[in-house]
């Protein structure tokens, strides 16, 4: 009776997987639509779904939709419609064929842009005419930490206890080093999939804790990839059975926390001249530097001590090569004269439509 039980559980698991796997092209040309947007925390990351009459590549003809935002810490209960206006497509790695994933800000029935709607004032930043002309490039590299389902622990720890200290883990190979790989390849190969310039992965100095970067993307694009990267690794890791942290100090003591170091170029510091260019625009940040560490992420003062790679909070430092600093210049941009910087100071929790925004807002019309 028991193993009638397994094999009936097992033939259940194949059908609902079959289901799930099922290809409409066969026999509809109606498609599913995943409206994506991202909720009143400003990290909680929403989403429903509707059909579709036909495949939509265009941003511009899907229709708007609305939602609770009395549910989402948006709206009052007595006026709780918020509208969505999609603003960009990706391909679906889970329901695949002709179905997309749609990236959308939120907006009042009257067409204001709600106070969460972060968006929408990049966007008027990356479409000032001087901003455009110099067509920044950002690379983010995301940081993140795999958890124990009801456990605020990272995956690989015991509970209640630590693994060996930090030293083998980054870019680790084992069982013991690469906790969590899986989970790690998929979501690179659905980013991929998705149509998200992901350029690599790699495990970082924490155990559990690894790395994706987005990148190079300009303007706005940026922030909608990265979102739209954190939407898969949220589905995957909920398919997976564990949490996703994005907390820039998951661990305190003498662990590393997480970042999300934004590489920025912008088209005349990748040419010809272009270091002085870059050294100006430091400067500029450099003067900026409490009004873009005010915004670049909840609790990046847990993470920013001036230990495990980072600079102090209160200070503003840049150097060549030199990780324990705010902002890094790169050796092959010191020695060709042009390139790109990193800003190491965003917090594996940051807005990636403010921190893209307010880099270009600071450097090119400051």
């Amino acid at each position: 009776f028991f193993f009638s039980r397994i094999l009936l559980s097992d033939a259940a698991m194949s059908l609902l997987s079959d289901l799930v796997n099922l290809n409409l092209s066969d026999t509809t040309k109606q498609i599913i639509a995943e409206y994506i947007w991202i909720g009143g925390s400003g990290m909680d990351i929403r989403s429903k779904a509707r059909t579709l009459p036909g495949p939509v590549t265009d941003p511009s003809k899907l229709p708007k939709w609305n939602y609770d935002g009395s549910s989402t810490g948006q709206a009052a209960g007595d006026d709780s419609e918020v509208i969505l206006y999609p603003q960009a497509i990706f391909r679906d790695p889970f329901r695949r064929g002709n179905n997309i994933l749609v990236m959308c800000d939120a907006y009042t029935p009257a067409g204001n842009p709600i106070p969460t709607n972060k968006r929408h004032n990049a966007a008027k930043i990356f479409s000032n005419s001087k901003v455009a002309s110099e067509e920044p490039w950002y690379g983010i590299e995301q940081e993140y930490t795999l958890m124990q389902k009801g456990v605020n622990w990272p995956i690989g720890w015991p509970v209640g206890g630590f693994p060996g200290p930090q030293g083998p883990y980054y870019c680790g190979v084992g069982a013991d080093k690469a906790i969590g790989r899986d989970i790690v390849d998929a979501h690179y190969k659905a980013c991929l999939y998705a149509g998200i310039s992901i350029s690599g992965v790699n495990g970082e100095v924490m155990p559990g804790q690894w790395e994706f970067q987005v990148g190079p993307v300009e303007g706005i694009s940026a922030g909608d990839q990265v979102w739209i990267a954190r939407f898969l690794l949220e589905r995957i890791t909920e398919i997976s059975g564990v949490n996703v942290s994005f907390d820039p100090k998951p661990v305190p003591g003498d662990w590393n926390g997480a970042g999300a170091h934004c590489n920025y170029s912008t088209k005349t510091m990748r040419n010809t001249g272009g270091l002085a260019v870059i050294k100006k625009a430091i400067e500029k940040l450099q003067v900026k530097h409490k009004q873009h560490i005010a915004a670049y992420g909840e609790g990046n003062e847990r993470r920013l001590t001036g230990k495990h790679e980072t600079a102090d909070i209160n200070t503003f430092s840049w150097g060549v090569a030199n990780r324990g600093a705010s902002v890094r210049v790169g050796r092959d941009t010191e020695k060709e004269g042009k390139g790109y910087f990193e800003d190491r100071r965003p917090a594996s929790n940051m807005d990636p439509y403010v921190v893209t925004s307010m880099i270009a807002e600071t450097t090119i019309l400051g």
